[in-house]
């Protein structure tokens, strides 16, 4: 459980550190911004397929396997339909909190729940190795999270250090998440497939839906398509060393 909630923790925490950049800087350009979200793509590709598919598999059925993936798919589905997306060029505001700031701020905290969820469950499992490795993976998701927030954030008039307790606080939904996953999945063994493949599932769809077409949506395709293939392979590595 101590695990669970550190490696949640850092994870979460990744999401500050995505903000850090706005300490020197106003905006990012759009070519940095679509490199860095593809190179978390891939790193997310890379734990879905290599890490938590074949572990959930390992750990239960491919029927439980084909639930869990399908729930993770519908739930992240629900979620990006109900809440707003951040347009940080075009949404500013005169008020710093203004209804579309709380939404926004509610919006990256539900987000978090499957984020924190799935380290949790990665904790559970019986491969030691892999609650570290989604640790990582949602942490780098994490951090250009961080920074569009805050671009967000500072376009809204809020000030840089209410600007950083915003972001942390949306962060530390996940270690609450994380510690509900992993006393779950500890006390109904049955649910850590699921869990992953859940954790799997999330991934993939995020990827799918938000990273890639954002990463191909201002002329850096090409930039960004060797940026995943970078990030896919540093989490190949990454889970060769954790063994």
């Amino acid at each position: 459980m101590e695990n669970a909630l550190i490696g949640s923790l850092i994870s979460a925490m990744a999401t500050v550190l995505g903000a850090v950049p706005l300490l020197f800087v106003r905006s990012l350009s759009e070519h940095w911004k679509d490199v860095l979200i593809a190179f978390t793509a891939g790193i997310m590709v890379s734990a879905s397929m290599f890490s938590l598919l074949p572990q959930a598999l390992e750990e239960s059925s491919l029927l439980a396997v084909t639930v869990g993936l399908l729930v993770g798919i519908v739930v992240l589905d629900i979620i990006e339909r109900n809440i707003p997306h951040i347009d940080v060029e075009n949404d500013k505001s005169d008020s710093p909190f203004d209804y579309k700031t709380w939404l926004v701020m509610i919006a990256l905290i539900l987000h978090n729940i499957p984020e924190g969820m799935s380290t949790g469950f990665s904790y559970a499992s019986s491969n030691e190795s892999l609650g570290p490795m989604v640790a990582i993976a949602i942490g780098a998701q994490n951090m250009p999270e961080g920074l569009i927030l805050a671009v967000f954030l500072l376009n809204s008039n809020v000030g840089k250090g209410k600007l950083f307790l915003i972001v942390a606080l949306t962060g530390f939904m996940e270690v609450i998440s994380a510690g509900i996953g992993y006393f779950a999945a500890s006390y109904v063994v049955s649910l850590i497939g699921y869990g992953l493949a859940f954790a799997a599932g999330a991934m993939m769809f995020i990827v799918y839906k938000e990273l890639v077409p954002e990463s191909h949506s201002h002329g850096y395709e090409r930039q960004a398509t060797y940026s995943f293939m970078f990030g896919l392979l540093l989490m190949l590595y990454i889970s060769h060393w954790f063994g």
